[in-house]
Formats: C-alpha cells, structure tokens, sequence
C-alpha cells in the first residue's frame, strides 16, 4: 500500500510538471508581472518594481497557465479589459473601486489553458496597474508559443481608441463604459491578418491641433506626445527596439479640422514632419496614411489634399514605402456610437476595407 502511494504521488507530480494535469488545492500561488512566461505586446512601463504600467488602448497581457482557475491582480477603479481564454469567445471585466484581485476563469478542465487580456479603453486618467496571477496551488505559467511575426502600429485619435463604440445612441456622451479598443478597426483589422498591434492613440488629439483647439494649434498634440511611454507622463521615452513594426498606419487630422478656425498650411506641415519623423524611427516600415471614417465635406477634403501632398512629396524623394488609403466615410446606414463616432459596424466596414488594402500591400496572405 506505501509502494502504491508513493506511485501515485511520484505521478501526480510527473504529470504538473509536463502541464497535462494539475490538482485544485485550497490555496493559491500568486505569479509576479516579471515572470517570464508573461507576454506584454505595447507600449508598458517596467520603473516600478511591483508592476507594469500602461495608459493605451490595446496593451495586451499574454501567457498559458496550468489548474481549472485564474485571477489577476490589478489596481482599484483601473478601466476594463477583455479576455479571451483558449481563443473562446472575450468577454468584458470592469475593475471597481473596491476590486484589486479580478476572477478571469473557474471551472476549467484541468490541464494547460491561454489567456489573452487587451486593456479595452484610455487609461491615462485610470493609471492601470498590472501585479501578476494568481493560480492553483501547485500550478505554474507555461511558456507561450511564439506570437505572430506581423507587427502593425496604429497612430490616431477616438476612433482608433474605440470611444462609443458600444453604444448605439449618438447622443450619448463619452463614458468609459461605452468605449472598448477590442471592437475598433485596428483590432479587428490586426486579427483578421493575424497580426500583433500596438496602439498610440488618444481621444480628441491631432496632428497639429486638438479638437477645437486654436487655430496655432496644440502643444500637446500627437508629435509632442508621441515618444511618452505613458500618456501625459513626459518622464519616460518609449524605446522602439522593443516592437518595430512591418507597417505604420497613421489616422490623425479628424480632429484638426472637425471645427472651424483651423490652418491648412499648419495641418500640412504637422504631417511632413511627423511622418519624416516616424520615417527615422522605423527606416524599413511601410507608412500608410489614412482618413476615415467621421469626416466628410470640406474637412475630409483638406485632410486628404495634404497626406496626398506629403506622400507624393516623400516618394519624389525616394521614399517609396509611403502610402495612402482612405475608408469609406460614415453616412448613417450602418448607425452611430456615442457622440456620432463610428459605430462597432461601421468599424467592421473600416477593418474590411484596411485588411484587404494591408493584405495586398505587404503580402499578406
């Protein structure tokens, strides 16, 4: 009878070592944000010893794990996420004011499961903070397989956020609750090409001037901000080794022009610089240069005669990776969210449209 326990405990073992197999104890062990089993894809700050910080839409925390059950452990009143476990169907989490150790999953069959978790709105207000999991005792992280080699960045400003996209009343004002990055046409555009994103992005900002900014403009508009790690923190520089991406696609200049007293000259140049700029960063990456969807009339007009200005004044030059595609305009048909920003179809549409150009441009197949 010992010789047959000790059988059996020696398998129990072998088996939550190899990952197939893992016993739910009462206790749970908790795995730090620096375990090397973590993935982080965007753009994260590693200062604080205790956690990684993050203020964009679309940071994404990765790993497999062994057991039946999963918690994170975040800081109150953070924002939202959506998570997906074994490529199933995502799922929202709100984290409230008194919530620091968030349930993910429970009652999963034993064994070794995935989790995916896409921080789903603008955090720089929030100050997200992300501490570790918490798993099954005896249970540990397993090494992820490696993620796709495609990389994209998404530069932009609310629609690229995903602000309103869950509501379905254009009336209604910006909440939190209605904003959500997983539904936005660079997301779904990154999934359909099965592609790693990262995001820049923040609501009402542009290239020159933010929204209904003086017609001078902004200092606190997307080149000026560009490099911070964290938005609005000018104290730590973003170190772009860490994701180069295939492409670049920029979607700034709705806000420039979506009130009157703006310059066209300024707007113009903003762009020539901006994209030289990105141009340093990222010497190999295909630039595209985007409109779409809010805009419409004169503004949309001015929009366009100046990416198509500076794309042509780039490739005049030699620099023939610079591109521009335009996605349909928003008239109704398909709804609105909040405050007449496109709605979750209308961001389908566009994610349509940018695949098919993507996919033919880099060869994507």
């Amino acid at each position: 009878m010992i010789n047959m326990k000790k059988k059996l405990l020696c398998l129990v073992g072998l088996l939550c070592l190899f990952g197939s197999f893992c016993p739910v104890m009462s206790e749970e062990v908790f795995v730090p944000f620096d375990n090397q089993c973590i993935v982080y894809v965007g753009r994260v700050s590693r200062t604080n010893p205790e956690s990684i910080r993050f203020t964009y839409p679309g940071v994404s925390i990765c790993t497999e794990f062994e057991g039946t059950s999963l918690k994170m452990k975040t800081n109150p009143a953070s924002g939202a996420y959506m998570v997906e476990i074994d490529n199933l169907h995502p799922y929202r989490i709100q984290i409230g004011k008194n919530d620091s150790i968030i349930t993910l999953a429970e009652g999963l069959p034993a064994g070794v499961h995935r989790v995916k978790l896409m921080y789903a709105i603008e955090g720089y207000e929030l100050k997200p903070e992300f501490y570790g999991f918490y798993l099954d005792e005896g249970c540990h992280l397993v090494p992820m397989p490696e993620l796709p080699v495609r990389r994209i960045e998404f530069i932009g400003d609310s629609m690229t956020c995903g602000y309103g996209v869950e509501s379905e009343n254009p009336k209604d004002p910006f909440t939190y609750e209605t904003e959500n990055h997983y539904y936005t046409y660079a997301a779904e555009t990154a999934r359909a090409l099965q592609a790693q994103h990262l995001v820049v992005a923040r609501s009402g900002i542009g290239i020159y001037r933010n929204y209904n900014g003086p017609r001078e403009g902004n200092k606190d508009c997307m080149p000026a901000m560009y490099e911070q790690t964290l938005f609005m923190n000018p104290d730590e520089h973003w170190e772009h080794r860490l994701f180069v991406p295939d492409v670049v696609c920029v979607n700034l200049g709705t806000n420039d022009v979506s009130t009157k007293g703006y310059d066209k000259v300024l707007l113009q140049n903003a762009y020539r610089d901006f994209v030289g700029y990105l141009r340093k960063v990222y010497p190999q990456a295909k630039l595209v240069l985007l409109t779409g969807s809010m805009l419409n009339g004169k503004g949309l007009a001015d929009v366009k005669e100046a990416l198509d200005t500076v794309t042509a004044e780039r490739q005049s030059q030699g620099d023939m990776n610079v591109f521009r595609f335009d996605m349909s305009p928003q008239n109704g048909s398909l709804g609105y969210g909040a405050s007449y920003h496109p709605s979750r179809r209308q961001h389908q549409k566009m994610a349509l449209e940018l695949t098919a150009y993507l996919r033919k441009l880099m060869g994507w197949n």
